[in-house]
């Protein structure tokens, strides 16, 4: 079983949804990413999404794209954002790492080698947000072979004939984009998600996560309540971008600040 798996089925025991917190590696710097990724799963983060920073990122919104042009500023490569797995795979051997980014980046690595060094690195599921389904075949050979969940967007202009269409071939759990957007512009209401993830539970017994619009403990409650799970990103950047000096530097207490708003999503979703 899986890590991501493995966590689904005990937070299904614990009758409760999870708490998956976003990072973006390397914003603002190696060191600060790495500290809030080392924190995390204290602060009650369930499951972690790192970004793989991309020059142009088509889904995200302003907030993440401009902490994607920090860290591409700090200098991170592909290697980098693996590195940073390796690392924090010395203390924390339980805490499922999703990455989350863009194909360009991953054909200029090599997608077979992308997949084999991911795995020893310690990642667990991969999330491309601009391969489409008919293209999969360039990646998804590669990660089943070595071992890598391939998590699929679900967003709600998907219509029923397409659904199961989409969701071929994919494991871990299934993203619910629960806007039409960019991420953190909007928000979906529990109404609508709750008209929403039924529908994907009909032809996929996989976990849901809900993301794309998720900002307050409340929302993350409602998410994790409704669906299987809750991706907290723009939020969590926010704070950490209303944190940095005039030379975009963290300033004292700012990864305290981030993981103390982690802590108080996680009680929210607890609850």
């Amino acid at each position: 079983m899986s890590r991501i798996a493995a966590k689904f089925a005990a937070l299904k025991a614990e009758r409760r949804g999870a708490l998956i917190p976003f990072i973006e590696a390397w914003d603002p710097d190696k060191d600060t990413s790495m500290a809030l990724l080392r924190g995390m799963p204290g602060a009650g983060a369930d499951l972690i999404e790192i970004g793989m920073p991309f020059t142009d990122p088509m889904a995200d919104g302003p907030i993440i794209q401009a902490a994607g042009k920090r860290a591409l500023a700090a200098g991170i490569k592909v290697r980098d954002v693996l590195a940073m797995v390796q690392a924090f795979r010395q203390d924390d051997q339980t805490t499922p790492i999703v990455l989350m980014g863009y194909l360009n980046p991953i054909l200029s690595y090599g997608p077979e080698r992308f997949c084999v060094d991911a795995a020893a690195a310690g990642v667990d599921g991969l999330i491309i947000v601009d391969l489409p389904t008919e293209e999969a075949d360039l990646l998804l050979p590669f990660s089943d072979a070595n071992a890598l969940d391939f998590i699929r967007l679900v967003a709600p202009t998907t219509d029923d004939a397409r659904l199961p269409h989409v969701l071929t071939g994919s494991s871990g759990f299934v993203y619910y984009v629960s806007i039409t957007g960019i991420t953190g512009t909007r928000t979906a209401t529990a109404q609508q998600l709750e008209q929403a993830i039924p529908r994907i539970r009909k032809v996929s017994d996989l976990p849901i996560a809900v993301g794309f619009g998720v900002r307050t403990p409340e929302q993350a409650a409602n998410a994790a309540r409704i669906a299987d799970g809750a991706v907290v990103a723009s939020a969590l950047i926010d704070t950490l971008a209303a944190n940095l000096d005039g030379d975009g530097k963290a300033l004292p207490g700012t990864v305290d600040k981030v993981l103390d708003q982690v802590r108080t999503l996680a009680a929210a979703v607890r609850g």
